[in-house]
């Protein structure tokens, strides 16, 4: 799979899974994340699932004019949001407002979400199997917390891709160290419901590179062993 220059632009798109019309589009945008008084650069994954008419997008970080440059004129059904620390959403409302899409949180995700967000959290919540259908592929919510409270994946079967959020990345499980985040909740959460998917699945990060279950999956113990 091709990956993009994820440089400052943060105008980076590909087109990595088609199936029957529908593709995923990376947009790489810029920014910092917040929690426990400190600030760290990133650059965030946004993904944008669909075909010529409609569209799904997973988080909403840091640059709505280049998010919705992504979407280009097609209609946005929903904005699913993988987890709610800051860097995740901190332009989803401008997103919502801009599109007309309602906003998708995991219900244990609303302290996060009150720690940098204006106004009340969505109002729309995400559930283990809830699904979401775009173009002529289903969106499966698996519910992982473990870095974040109410921290969901998202498996899209026909397109043989989960989007992890900061759940799992390639090397390891996502950062437990600050508060609100647990490395025993995270292993579960990647043991039960990540590394049971087939190993071809490609694993769409919040940051950095892709990977595949297959190649994460032989690692688990090390992890455990690790700590982290």
């Amino acid at each position: 799979m091709s990956q993009p220059d994820s440089g400052s632009s943060g105008t980076s798109i590909d087109h990595p899974r088609t199936h029957d019309g529908v593709r995923v589009d990376r947009v790489v945008t810029s920014g910092t994340f917040e929690l426990d008084g400190g600030s760290w650069d990133v650059d965030n994954n946004v993904w944008v699932v669909g075909d010529d008419r409609e569209c799904v997008v997973i988080d909403a970080a840091h640059d709505v004019d280049t998010i919705l440059g992504a979407v280009g004129g097609r209609a946005v059904r929903a904005i699913l949001l993988t987890h709610a620390h800051n860097d995740h959403i901190n332009v989803a409302n401008d997103l919502a407002a801009a599109t007309g899409a309602p906003l998708h949180l995991h219900p244990d995700g609303r302290v996060l979400w009150a720690l940098s967000q204006d106004g009340p959290p969505p109002e729309q919540t995400l559930t283990q199997g809830q699904e979401f259908h775009v173009g002529h592929v289903a969106i499966r919510v698996l519910h992982t917390p473990g870095h974040a409270p109410g921290a969901c994946c998202f498996h899209v079967p026909a397109l043989h891709v989960v989007f992890t959020g900061d759940t799992l990345f390639s090397g390891g499980p996502g950062a437990t160290g600050r508060s609100f985040s647990s490395f025993d909740q995270i292993i579960e959460s990647i043991r039960e419901h990540l590394l049971t998917l087939p190993s071809g699945t490609v694993v769409l990060t919040g940051h950095g590179d892709s990977t595949t279950i297959g190649a994460e999956a032989p690692h688990l113990d090390e992890w455990i062993a690790r700590g982290h």
